[in-house]
């Protein structure tokens, strides 16, 4: 059995998704576009298996965005082999009238439907009473109570689709006196193209130049009748709309009364809007929320990174010591655990990051951040529906570049596209946090502020003002193509549910581990070899030379010298060397640079090349990558390798470097160009060395 829960943004279309599923739920792409499409199953009381697929949130069926264009694409379709045996239109309650109007338009395509009143709690608490019978019957359709947070009512609705499967649905009413004079031309669409009635013809002939399914025979056939009948898409739309707001208030007129409560939600969160919107106070609180946040990453993850670490290390001292001395053994414990290792290691931290932004967009404040940034967005170029993606390429570019799909605005897209990969994504949070723990002190400033937390927060901010600097130069080039408009929806705050915070992490870390990590494992393995093996007998000779000059030491302080200098002879220390020269004016030697090319498949590669590296050059030594970073020498200098100077030469050019290959594909598909990602690739990469080597010769 399959069903589809579609609804407006915000009606906690998703939440309610999450309360079916739970877990079992599978993230991927609608056929042909790069839109997010979530789909999961459950089990109804009779036992029998649902398919649910979650549709992205829309206002109506006359579609604004790609997102939505999904919605209508998947409805229109009568070869989608997803095709819903039942939809749920979720709707919020307390803000009914509204929400029918996607409904009705629903309703009109002649699905089976069961009406969701969701968030029903705070439908009450605003004072609504909604006589549940009368409007059922009026809508002529079954209606749910559920609060998606809690998980009231959902085993009510689960009983309802179980019951619904028996009844035979009404054919609908779909003859809206707006199209009366349209009624031969929809029969004719009708049956030519064997549609179940004819309010399909209807947006068949309104939208037929953006169905990604009909043929362009088609298209052009649509467009005759068009002009053939004289048919006007815009004006029929708004009196369409009208039309059915005038039915629906008749209907809510009859059975929604409001009644005046001493606590209402909505005056509750004006009060709160009036500090977190305000001019000063609102872009404070942001920045002590982002602050708050930092702080948590660094404190609350250390505990359980540092015990991850040590137990990797246990690991593969345990397997060195009771394995025989094998090549076999030298791969898994110094290719495949030390790979392994530097991406489990972070997950404290990734799931922290991912747990806040999940917080902030449950509790509606980051609606709050879309509508604060929105008049500085405006200065750039953008508008504050761009401040979406931006915020979510904190925790992945390409995720965020398929959100700047909601941007309507051609130009305004393109240059949200192009300055996202500038912004601090979780998998440079493995680099910055490592080298911020070897270069900046562990220490409180004036006694509350984390002075490690303060240069991640610089960071992330420093990203975001480049990626703002880009946008507006990008603006005084690309050609003007009109203004937009920021228009968004307002939710009530709302304590996070925290189920759903949980299965966002969850989705999210596994997404990390199982995508970064198939990349990092197999660099790992690759780079272990090339830092194993070397041309005829380099490594030998590299040995012997060791011994040569150092004939009074012992075979333990020999080991350390021998494992650095077969290291270097071998393919990657020769790749490294190479590399050294263009990159020595930076402060990076040659394992810096074999981490800068490996990292160019995916950033997070860095610290599994580092464990690679370090692992083969320290043999025996039960030190982290870490604690083995933190104490290597320069040899020129005889200071910590890693200074202050070193450390944020490499932060900086890893936040401005377009390395992650995977972001190149997704912005040459988005903008069906190969010259945008060309062109980020060539000018973020000049610009991230160039910041470096400023960076260096100021702080050396």
């Amino acid at each position: 059995m399959k069903i589809a829960l579609i609804g407006n943004p915000n009606a906690g279309k998703t939440s309610l998704f999450n309360q079916l599923t739970g877990l079992n739920q599978k993230v991927a792409n609608f056929t042909g576009v790069t839109v997010e499409k979530k789909t999961g199953t459950f089990t109804l009381p009779n036992q029998k298996k649902v398919f649910v697929t979650d549709l992205p949130g829309t206002y109506s069926l006359y579609p604004k965005s790609a997102d939505e264009q999904v919605v209508l694409d998947f409805l229109l379709d009568t070869q989608n082999p997803e095709k819903p045996d039942i939809i749920l239109v979720v709707a919020d309650a307390s803000n009914l009238q509204r929400n029918l109007l996607l409904f009705s338009e629903v309703q009109s395509l002649g699905f089976p439907i069961i009406l969701v009143l969701n968030m029903i709690d705070i439908a009450q608490k605003s004072g609504w009473e909604i006589d549940l019978s009368k409007l059922s019957a009026l809508l002529q359709t079954p209606i749910v109570c559920t609060n998606s947070r809690s998980g009231e009512g959902i085993q009510e609705l689960k009983q309802k689709i179980t019951d619904f499967q028996k009844l035979t649905p009404k054919e609908p009413n779909s003859v809206l006196q707006t199209y009366q004079s349209f009624i031969p031309l929809f029969q004719e669409i009708a049956e030519k193209y064997h549609l179940p009635n004819i309010y399909w013809s209807n947006l068949y002939l309104h939208h037929y130049e953006r169905l990604t399914f009909l043929k362009d025979t088609d298209k052009q056939f649509f467009q005759t009748l068009q002009l053939k009948n004289n048919f006007h898409p815009l004006n029929l739309q708004a009196e369409e709309t009208l039309e059915r707001f005038r039915e629906i208030e008749k209907i809510t007129s009859q059975c929604i009364q409001k009644h005046e409560k001493p606590y209402n939600p909505q005056s509750f969160t004006r009060k709160i809007d009036k500090i977190l919107l305000h001019p000063i106070w609102g872009y404070s609180s942001f920045l002590i929320v982002l602050l708050l946040i930092f702080t948590a990453i660094f404190q609350w993850a250390e505990l359980p990174m540092n015990w991850i670490e040590q137990t990797f290390v246990s690991f593969q001292s345990f397997f060195k010591e009771n394995l025989p001395s094998h090549f076999l053994t030298n791969l898994w414990t110094n290719g495949i655990l030390a790979g392994i290792s530097s991406v489990v290691t972070f997950i404290p931290q990734i799931a922290l990051l991912f747990g806040f932004i999940a917080i902030l967009e449950e509790t509606g404040y980051m609606t709050r951040v879309m509508i604060m940034m929105d008049k500085i967005m405006r200065k750039f170029g953008l508008n504050g529906k761009s401040i979406v993606p931006l915020i979510s390429g904190a925790a992945c570019a390409i995720p965020a570049i398929l959100a700047t799909r909601n941007i309507d605005n051609p130009k305004e897209r393109l240059i949200t596209t192009l300055v996202v990969p500038l912004i601090s994504c979780s998998a440079r949070l493995p680099i910055y946090t490592v080298m911020i723990a070897l270069i900046v002190p562990n220490k409180l400033l004036w006694g509350f502020l984390h002075y490690q937390a303060l240069a991640l927060l610089a960071m992330y901010l420093l990203g975001l003002l480049m990626a703002m600097f880009a946008a507006k130069v990008l603006n005084r080039f690309l050609p003007y193509q009109g203004n937009d408009y920021f228009i968004v929806e307002m939710p009530t705050y709302k304590m996070p549910r925290w189920k759903n915070v949980g299965i966002t992490i969850f989705e999210k870390v596994k997404t990390f581990v199982i995508d970064a990590g198939k990349v990092i494992i197999v660099i790992s393995v690759i780079l272990w070899a090339l830092a194993s093996y070397s041309w005829g007998d380099n490594m030998e000779q590299a040995e012997k030379a060791v011994r040569m000059a150092h004939p009074t030491l012992s075979e333990a302080e020999l080991v350390p010298l021998i494992n650095s200098a077969r290291l270097e002879s071998s393919f990657a220390g020769i790749l490294g060397k190479t590399l050294e020269p263009i990159i020595e004016p930076l402060g990076f030697d040659w394992k810096i640079g074999i981490s800068l090319i490996t990292s160019f498949a995916a950033r997070e590669v860095f610290i599994a090349t580092m464990s690679v590296i370090y692992g083969l050059g320290d043999e025996g030594d039960e030190q982290s990558v870490r604690q083995k970073m933190a104490t290597e020498i320069n040899p020129k200098t005889g200071k910590p390798k890693y200074s202050l100077a070193v450390g944020f030469s490499l932060m900086i050019f890893y936040a401005f470097a377009m390395q992650c290959m995977s972001t190149f594909a997704v912005v040459w598909k988005e903008t069906r160009s190969i010259r945008y990602p060309l062109g980020q690739l060539v000018f973020f990469n000049i610009l991230a060395y160039l910041a470096s080597w400023i960076t260096y010769n100021l702080l050396r």
